[in-house]
């Protein structure tokens, strides 16, 4: 008997935590039962906008991600076929030529900031995961990250933040946690709410076998 794969969707604000605890997971079932598919990844391509404008666009607006080819991409996977999920280049902003080849996994787990804001992906999931955590916090792991990651400077980190990021996270990805089933504080440090997860997860899991 064929069984369905468990969709996770894990969202929050930017540097919120949602990779620490989809890796946290990842290292609890292993890379056999688990893939981690990331919203990132299906950020429209804007290579026909100039390099030097490119900066400008607003990354953290809904409209910025391919829903449709995301849809379709986890729709497969929950169908038991191969997808190539396609690479962004973040110091271009543009996506790659190459691709990564994802199988089919019991458990999917997709992370991003506007993952619960989407009701089309929200009527895939399981499981529904809002990572709360300060602002203060997200704001300097989000300029951390940029600069050694991303190839960013301070002044853009801040700028972009300040345009773009804080007013779309107001405005989008705060209100998308009342679609939670789940809201963890702290992040993948939250051991409680960590142990409550796989709880679940191995619950869906046993009742599917039996």
């Amino acid at each position: 008997m064929s069984l369905s794969p468990i969709l996770i969707g894990i969202a929050g604000g930017t540097g919120s935590g949602k990779t620490s605890i989809a890796k946290k997971l990842l290292e609890e079932y292993g890379n056999g039962d688990v893939v981690v598919i990331e919203q990132d990844a299906y950020y429209r391509d804007i290579s026909n906008i100039p390099m030097e404008d490119r900066h400008l666009h607003n990354f953290d607006h809904p409209d910025a991600i391919d829903i449709e080819f995301f849809n379709q991409q986890l729709i497969s996977l929950i169908k038991g076929q191969i997808v190539e999920v396609p690479i962004y280049d973040f110091s271009t902003h543009s996506r790659s030529k190459d691709t990564k080849t994802v199988h089919p996994h019991r458990v999917i787990i997709v992370e991003g900031i506007l993952t619960l804001h989407y009701a089309i992906l929200r009527e895939l999931m399981d499981i529904k995961i809002f990572v709360d955590t300060p602002d203060d916090i997200r704001f300097i792991r989000r300029i951390s990250r940029d600069i050694e990651n991303r190839n960013r400077t301070v002044e853009s980190v801040i700028e972009q933040y300040l345009k773009t990021v804080r007013p779309m996270h107001q405005q989008f990805v705060e209100p998308s946690k009342y679609f939670a089933d789940i809201i963890i504080p702290e992040g993948s440090k939250n051991k409680v709410a960590i142990d409550l997860i796989r709880t679940k997860i191995n619950s869906i899991l046993f009742n599917q076998i039996d």
